[in-house]
């Protein structure tokens, strides 16, 4: 094999590499007298078929392999003596395009190399850490909350008008036709107004209805309804109205406590409490991580691949063009042109993401297995009914998986970044931290 060089210009190199056509013989030899033992053809034992007859036989397509593969270690081999890592694929085409057997095989490669990257002294960087501690008033103020979402309802004064948003316990049978269908009657149903439980124009009939009442609500079962004997059908209720209740916010007590796990009120506003850092901290994280990647970004200084930034600024401009175009599906739209503004945010995209991933190479970072399937069953809870068949496409498709592993690893050389830093901690109040917060969005 030779590899001669024909470009070396900043990132990007090109290379003439030719393979000797005794080379590639010998593979195809090599790979046919592998394939003998197993081969059976009529006239010949297995194992037994003359290579002669193989090669007429198999040749043309062992010999297609045989070019990939060499192809393929000429490549390999060139990265490992070289020292190079392209920031891309690198892009290979055959020179001599009416090759045939005998003949040498010339191939160009291009790429852009990754650039060499120094790594900052991560202790001189310089961080503040936001801590906010939840005042009482904020756990008393989430216990209200609680207490409004555990609603119970309490009878209104007798000859109350239901309204929407009460509840009304009542009687009710269903027919069509004069006939009672199944499934269309009940007893003491409690039936939030304004619920939408029921079919379309079912409730709203019984808004200013009173305990006692008895009418008949008519409605029209929808074309696309369930059941095929009462699509589009037009049916009648005939209801008997035994409560009416108004909504009211649960006691805030241990029973309230013990309806959302806690063993009582106690540990209920302990939990809330904890709940509460919990946010808070993840706050002041995401707060610290960006003053980490902007310290980086002004410590880091090393030329970036082009490809990598048309590509990078090119996503930027379509997905912000599609922000800006909501209504717009797919790709049938204009040419979106990128801007320099877009060109300036792919640039600290591009070199963050070069430099973390370097940080995390040299400090061996790892996502491991049981990450990853957290990461995709958290993913898979967003389609519910389909998380098996999310999980499999997962782990089918290599391109996802990166998708779901790079915000992982990101965050894991963050966390190492962290470590090592000079942090500093500062109390600060939650409007605070909440300003710092909002500030990230408009930088």
């Amino acid at each position: 094999m030779q590899v001669k060089e024909t470009l070396n210009e900043g990132l990007k190199r090109a290379y003439s590499i030719t393979i000797p056509a005794a080379e590639l013989e010998a593979k195809v030899d090599e790979k046919l007298k592998e394939a003998q033992p197993e081969v059976e053809m009529k006239g010949f034992r297995k194992g037994k078929v003359p290579m002669a007859l193989m090669k007429k036989q198999f040749g043309p397509k062992v010999m297609g392999e045989a070019m990939q593969e060499a192809v393929d270690g000429a490549m390999a081999k060139h990265f490992e003596e070289s020292g190079d890592r392209p920031s891309m694929q690198p892009e290979v085409k055959m020179v001599n395009d009416e090759w045939k057997e005998g003949d040498d095989i010339e191939v160009e490669m291009s790429y852009e190399a990754l650039p060499e990257i120094k790594q900052p002294d991560l202790k001189k960087i310089k961080l503040e850490k936001l801590v906010v501690k939840p005042a009482d008033e904020e756990v008393e103020e989430a216990l209200k909350s609680l207490a409004e979402t555990a609603q119970n309802f309490e009878d209104r004064k007798k000859g109350s008008k239901a309204k929407e948003g009460d509840q009304i316990v009542f009687d009710f049978a269903g027919s069509v036709d004069g006939e009672l269908f199944e499934g269309g009657t009940a007893e003491d149903y409690p039936l939030v107004l304004g619920s939408n439980s029921f079919i379309p124009g079912f409730e709203e009939q019984l808004i200013g209805a009173k305990a006692g009442d008895e009418l008949d609500v008519k409605v029209t079962f929808p074309k696309e309804y369930g059941a095929e004997n009462l699509a589009g059908k037009d049916a009648v209720f005939a209801c008997k109205v035994k409560a009416v209740k108004a909504p009211a916010a649960a006691e805030i007590n241990d029973d309230l406590a013990k309806q959302y796990g806690a063993e009582d009120l106690a540990d209920l506003k302990k939990q809330i409490g904890e709940r509460l850092e919990a946010e808070y901290a993840g706050a002041s994280r995401a707060v610290m991580k960006r003053a980490l990647l902007d310290a980086l970004d002004a410590a880091s200084d090393f030329e970036l691949p082009p490809s990598l930034l048309d590509a990078e600024a090119g996503q930027i401009a379509h997905q912000l063009w599609h922000e800006d175009n909501p209504d717009v599906q797919g790709h049938e739209h204009p040419e979106i042109e990128t801007t320099d503004e877009h060109k300036k945010l792919a640039a600290r995209r591009v070199k963050l993401g070069l430099l973390l991933a370097e940080m995390g190479q040299k400090a061996e970072v790892k996502v491991t297995d049981a990450e990853m399937s957290q990461a995709i069953m958290n993913q898979a809870r967003q389609y519910p009914g389909q998380e098996r068949e999310f999980f499999e496409f997962v782990q089918q498709n290599p391109q996802m998986q990166q998708q779901l592993r790079a915000p992982l690893f990101e965050d894991k050389v963050v966390d190492y970044a962290f470590e090592l830093a000079d942090v500093s901690e500062k109390e600060v109040s939650k409007e605070e931290l909440e300003k710092a917060l909002e500030a990230l969005d408009k930088e």
